[in-house]
C-alpha cells in the first residue's frame, strides 16, 4: 500500500465521509452567513468599509474553498455540503426571526 492511498479521503466509507462532510458544511455555512450579517451591519450603520470588503472576501474564500475540498471528495461529498451549508442558513435565519408560533 502506497502513502497516497493511505491519505486518501475518498476511499473513507460513505458512512463516514457523508457526515463529516455535512458537519464541515454546517460549520462553513455558520462562518459564511455570519460574515454576512456582520458585513451588512457594517454597511448599515456606516462602519469601516475596508474591514466590510475584508469579511466579503474571507466569507467568499471560505465557502469556494470549503466546497474545492468537497469537489475533490466526489459528488455526493459536495451535495453532503451543500446540504451542510443550507442548514446553517436555515438556523441562522431561524434564530434571527425567533420561533414561529
Amino acid at each position: 500500500m502506497d502513502e497516497r492511498a493511505m491519505t486518501d479521503l475518498a476511499t473513507l466509507p460513505l458512512f463516514v465521509l457523508l457526515p463529516v462532510c455535512f458537519l464541515g458544511g454546517l460549520v462553513i455555512g455558520y462562518g459564511y452567513f455570519r460574515a454576512l450579517r456582520e458585513t451588512a451591519r457594517l454597511l448599515v450603520e456606516g462602519g469601516d468599509p475596508l474591514r466590510a470588503i475584508a469579511l466579503t472576501l474571507g466569507r467568499i474564500s471560505l465557502l469556494a474553498t470549503g466546497f474545492f475540498i468537497a469537489v475533490l471528495l466526489g459528488g455526493l461529498a459536495l451535495l453532503a455540503t451543500l446540504a451542510g451549508v443550507l442548514c446553517a442558513k436555515w438556523i441562522m435565519l431561524r434564530r434571527i426571526r425567533g420561533p414561529q408560533t
